[in-house]
């Protein structure tokens, strides 16, 4: 599961992206100064870290900087009330990914988390998945529970890695169709199910299910 980090130190926008990011299936931890932000961030492994510019302590620009210096990876994206171009060029020098400027909408917010996220993970040198027991290696075209190989097609293949990747995110049949089988929504849907059923078989010896929600879709998670 990805985890998150948030460093806000306005209460009801620190709430309100918690709750919207775990409504996506991440894991996310939350920090209200940049003294605290930055203890959690060197303690943890982030996937991805939203700051805010104006912190008590440590500024945005600061915390990024001692990031970027301390060899972290993690996309980091700024809160920002400043707009002026010299402003938005200094958060770039020090290492952000990426900036919103205040007032900014949540689901623009998390849309670039997701979009980062999936560009960084297709860029990965390891191109590997892990979830409870199941591994997968999209290089090797592999996949094993507890360190045992089981045999796939390449759309059931394809299809726990469409999966795995949405970990706890429920996902319709459209949307599975449109990703695996580039169905423009107008496809048999009951093929998804076919192969979820066969999915499901090979992977009854994992502590990964896959749930079925009436009428919306499927969602994998670890049991």
């Amino acid at each position: 599961m990805m985890r998150l980090l948030i460093i806000e130190d306005e209460e009801g926008i620190r709430r309100l992206l918690r709750y919207d990011l775990k409504q996506l299936g991440y894991e996310v931890d939350s920090a209200k100064d940049g003294r605290e932000g930055l203890e959690l961030a060197l303690k943890n492994n982030y996937d991805a870290i939203v700051i805010d510019w104006m912190l008590p302590y440590y500024s945005g620009v600061e915390l990024v900087a001692k990031f970027r210096s301390a060899g972290l990876n993690a996309i980091l994206i700024m809160l920002t009330a400043k707009d002026e171009e010299t402003d938005i060029l200094e958060a770039f020098e020090a290492g952000v990914d990426d900036y919103l400027t205040k007032p900014f909408s949540p689901r623009e917010l998390t849309a670039r988390i997701k979009a980062h996220l999936r560009r960084a993970y297709a860029n990965s040198h390891h191109r590997y998945i892990k979830v409870g027991n199941v591994s997968v290696s999209l290089d090797e075209h592999e996949v094993k529970i507890n360190d045992e190989l089981i045999e796939l097609t390449k759309k059931e293949f394809d299809l726990l890695v469409y999966l795995l990747s949405n970990e706890n995110i429920v996902l319709s049949r459209d949307q599975i169709l449109s990703e695996i089988w580039n169905y423009e929504y107008d496809g048999d849907t009951r093929i998804v199910d076919v192969h979820i059923f066969k999915l499901r078989n090979k992977l009854e010896t994992s502590n990964v299910r896959i749930n079925s929600l009436r009428g919306v879709g499927y969602v994998a998670k670890r049991i």
